[in-house]
C-alpha cells in the first residue's frame, strides 16, 4: 500500500487516452473507500471507472471488437477466474493493465497476484517508503486487530514497512503475546 500502484495505473491509462486508445477501466465493486464508481489514487487523482462484483462481468463490459486497453485496479480483491480474463483479453489484441498487491498483510502471496505474475508480459513492482526506516517497503503492516485477509483501510489501518521493520514488529508483537 501506498506505492503508487493505482497512480501509475491511471497515468497509464491517461497516455493510452491521449493516444486515442479507447478504454475500459474496472475496479472491484468492494472498494468504496474512496468513491463507489472512480478508481481514485491515495492522492486523489480519479478516474470514471465500472465496479464490478467478479471477474467473468468484466467481459460482459468489453467489446471486443473496439476496445484496445482494459485497466483493472485492485485486482488481488478478485477471484482467481481474474488470470483466465487477463488471457482472453490479451489472446483478443487487448493491452491489459493491472495494479494490486502481490502480498497480504501476513506477507504471503495476494489473491490471484501469483498467477497474474506468471502470465504477464511486463511486471513493474513499486514500492512505497517504510514508515519507519525510509527504506523501501514490500509489506503492508496492518495496524488494527482483525484477522480476514481482506480488510479495507487507509492509513488509520495499515502501514509500509521494509523487511527488516516488519520482521520486528512480527517479534515484538510475538513477544507481546506471550507476555500476556
Amino acid at each position: 500500500m501506498f506505492s503508487g500502484k493505482t497512480e501509475e495505473l491511471l497515468r497509464r491509462i491517461r497516455r493510452a487516452r491521449f493516444a486515442q486508445q479507447q478504454i475500459e477501466l474496472f475496479k472491484p465493486a468492494i472498494d468504496v473507500r474512496y468513491d463507489e464508481t472512480d478508481v481514485v489514487s491515495h492522492d486523489e487523482t480519479s478516474m470514471v471507472s465500472t465496479p464490478v462484483h467478479n471477474s467473468s462481468e468484466i467481459l460482459l463490459y468489453v467489446n471486443m471488437e473496439t476496445v484496445e486497453v482494459v485497466g483493472i485496479d485492485e485486482v488481488q480483491f478478485f477471484d482467481n477466474g481474474i488470470v483466465e480474463v487477463c488471457n482472453k483479453l490479451a489472446d483478443n489484441g487487448i493491452r491489459v493493465i493491472v495494479a494490486g498487491l502481490d502480498m497480504d498483510y501476513l506477507g504471503h502471496p495476494f489473491g490471484p497476484m501469483p498467477g497474474l505474475l506468471a502470465v504477464a508480459e511486463y511486471v513493474s513492482k513499486v514500492h512505497a517508503i517504510c514508515t519507519r526506516c525510509g527504506d523501501l517497503a514490500q509489506y503492508s503492516h496492518r495496524l488494527v486487530m482483525n484477522d480476514k485477509q481482506v480488510m479495507l483501510g487507509e492509513k488509520e489501518s495499515y502501514e509500509p514497512l521494509c523487511r527488516h521493520c516488519y520482521n520486528e514488529q512480527l517479534q515484538q508483537s510475538k513477544n507481546e503475546t506471550s507476555d500476556k
